[in-house]
């Protein structure tokens, strides 16, 4: 079968043809970590932009940074891949809005390029929260990691703040004005935070490097806050089948999501921008309720159902969420626990928010890995489900569903099987720390106190607070000892 490309493109169905012509597109944006969330989401918002607008001056230069797989899935389709809807019905689309290719690894002079380049008026990451290479308790930049401390040193820049502030710096040797860097990535106050990381990577530059460059990206550039949901998760062999079949040419390129989709931006960019609110974003003055929302609601569910299912031996979440009691769960988790902490937009129905999510983790048609979202938890809890456990406990609450949640990725990191004896692969950026700090643990409280020691992830509040730590030791002894179904059960309420 052909390859889907720009020669191929009169091949597959007219309902399937992008909405924009890709060789009218020109660049204009710079994406760093170019994997399926950005092509399912962002790049979908900026086709439908140019398409409503006819300003095909928004194209991007994609920059995948760990691996060389995306690229070499899109550069021979000159950047064309399909997103395949699933939900009750199958449907395909094919997408354009990726122009260029870069692969930060062995091209970070071209990338920094680029960003200093005089069209380029916006960069966008979706780089995972582990890609900042901060610490999720204090959001502060990790000033022991050696990569970060390499780029500070000079080499070609190999982390994304670094190749950020390499970049900025490109732009002002250059004069070329103003740029906008929208973080897309689940992390609290996300443009706020990358501000940060950037600024404390210039005050790690030589006194008066960092100053200068300090000074121009506060004048030049803007970091507004969003927030971003699809779910979409790993493309399968299947999937590129079905692609295959509807396009009539192969698409290594295709990623799946469900139909939903939501893009929430501060209004705040330092110059032009794609009229990403003609493909149905909304620009406000504060994402923060917003983003509360979809942290803690969807994300702090799907982490809870992640850890959960792992232990039980479920694969994917929509299989999961069917089990006996665990929606009454999950609901009782954003009932009880979570939307007292929320402040919630005015004329936003939250009752149908929550119960459009229970819809969406039950979409069979997605084949979202438990496996998949358990990844890197020690990124993702401090803003998914800690902080709902901290101000709940300040309100003199007990969360239990959240300290199950917890309790949940406790018994993930330490169980090393399943409840029916398959090995349970810990991926995570801090996995050969909770290793040594759980050697020798005997039983679940020592499991816990180990695990609340680890500062990058807990702060002293909970790691003091007693209440917290038996409620946890407890739970962690009831996953251990009663399984899933009948601890879950206990709190299904």
């Amino acid at each position: 079968m052909a390859r889907l490309s720009l020669a191929t493109l009169n091949e597959i169905p007219q309902s399937a043809q992008p909405s924009v012509d890709p060789r009218a597109i020109s660049d204009g944006m710079v994406h760093l970590g170019l994997g399926a969330f950005h092509r399912a989401h962002q790049a979908v918002y900026t086709q439908l932009a140019m398409a409503a607008t006819g300003d095909t001056s928004w194209g991007v230069c994609g920059v995948t940074q760990r691996s060389r797989d995306v690229v070499e899935r899109l550069a021979p389709q000159d950047g064309l891949y399909s997103v395949l809807q699933r939900a009750d019905t199958t449907s395909i689309s094919v997408l354009a809005p990726i122009r260029d290719l870069l692969f930060a690894r062995t091209q970070s002079d071209e990338l920094v390029a680029r960003v200093a380049a005089p069209t380029t008026r916006v960069v966008t990451l979706t780089v995972t929260e582990k890609g900042y290479r901060h610490d999720p308790a204090s959001g502060r930049l990790r000033a022991d990691d050696v990569e970060v401390m390499a780029d500070v040193d000079g080499r070609s820049p190999q982390t994304v703040v670094g190749q950020l502030v390499r970049g900025m710096q490109a732009r002002q040797r250059a004069a070329v004005g103003p740029v906008t860097v929208v973080c897309c990535d689940n992390l609290p106050s996300n443009g706020r935070t990358l501000a940060r990381l950037v600024a404390d990577f210039c005050d790690l530059l030589p006194p008066a490097e960092s100053a200068s460059t300090r000074a121009w990206i506060d004048e030049h550039v803007r970091f507004p806050c969003t927030m971003v949901d699809r779910i979409v998760p790993s493309a399968t062999d299947a999937d590129r089948a079905d692609a295959a079949r509807l396009l009539g040419v192969d698409d290594r390129g295709v990623v799946v999501a469900e139909p939903f989709m939501q893009w929430v931006i501060e209004d705040d960019f330092a110059a032009a921008r794609p009229a990403w609110e003609a493909a149905g974003a909304i620009f406000t003055d504060d994402v923060a309720p917003y983003e509360a929302m979809k942290l803690r609601l969807l994300n702090g569910s799907h982490s809870a159902m992640a850890y959960l299912g792992v232990l039980a031996g479920y694969e994917y979440v929509a299989d999961f969420v069917r089990m006996d009691d665990v929606a009454r769960f999950v609901r009782a988790l954003m009932d009880l626990d979570v939307s007292p902490t929320l402040d919630v937009p005015n004329g936003f129905d939250v009752v149908r928010y929550k119960d459009e999510l229970l819809a969406r983790f039950g979409n069979r048609a997605l084949r979202h890995r438990t496996a998949q979202i358990a990844m890197d938890g020690s990124q993702k809890l401090p803003q998914r489900l800690l902080g709902v456990i901290a101000e709940r406990r300040a309100a003199g609450e007990t969360p239990d569903h959240a300290l199950l949640a917890v309790a949940a990725w406790m018994r993930y990191v330490s169980a090393e099987s399943n409840e029916h004896g398959s090995a349970i692969d810990v991926d995570d950026p801090l996995a050969d720390l909770i290793k040594q700090r759980l050697d020798g643990a005997r039983d679940a409280r020592h499991v816990v106190d180990r695990l609340l020691a680890i500062e990058q992830v807990f702060s002293d509040r909970l790691r003091d607070d007693a209440t917290v730590r038996v409620q946890l030791a407890d739970y962690v002894e009831a996953l251990a000892s009663k399984g899933v179904r009948s601890t879950v059960r206990e709190l299904a309420r």
